[in-house]
């Protein structure tokens, strides 16, 4: 798959992660903002955006950990993102910001050359 199809599905899970999130399906919509940041966390832009949505993921649960957490990963988007980022992390405050992790199955079809 190209980087155009990969920016369009990043586009799409968030789009899905904002629905769900605006239904209160908000497990369904955390899962949708995880395959965004997958499949945005080389671009700086779509790095933060991931990031950003999870902050409002945060507060809608009212979740405190969330929101901490992804304020200093939003901060560590800005700095880091062109220098390194940890391949198939899902940016959730639930695993090590630095921890890499194998790429959701099906989303792997996105980092295929």
């Amino acid at each position: 798959m190209t980087k155009l199809q990969r920016r369009q599905e990043f586009y799409n899970q968030i789009k899905l992660g904002k629905m769900a999130l605006r239904n209160q399906r908000f497990e369904m919509s955390f899962f949708y903002l995880e395959n965004a940041h997958i499949l945005g966390q080389k671009h700086l832009y779509r790095h933060t955006l991931s990031h950003y949505w999870m902050l409002i993921h945060g507060i809608k649960t009212r979740n405190f950990k969330e929101i901490v957490g992804q304020f200093t990963r939003i901060l560590a988007s800005i700095l880091f993102t062109n220098i390194w980022v940890p391949k198939g992390n899902t940016g959730g405050s639930n695993i090590s910001p630095i921890k890499k992790t194998p790429i959701r199955k099906e989303l792997r079809k996105y980092f295929s050359k």
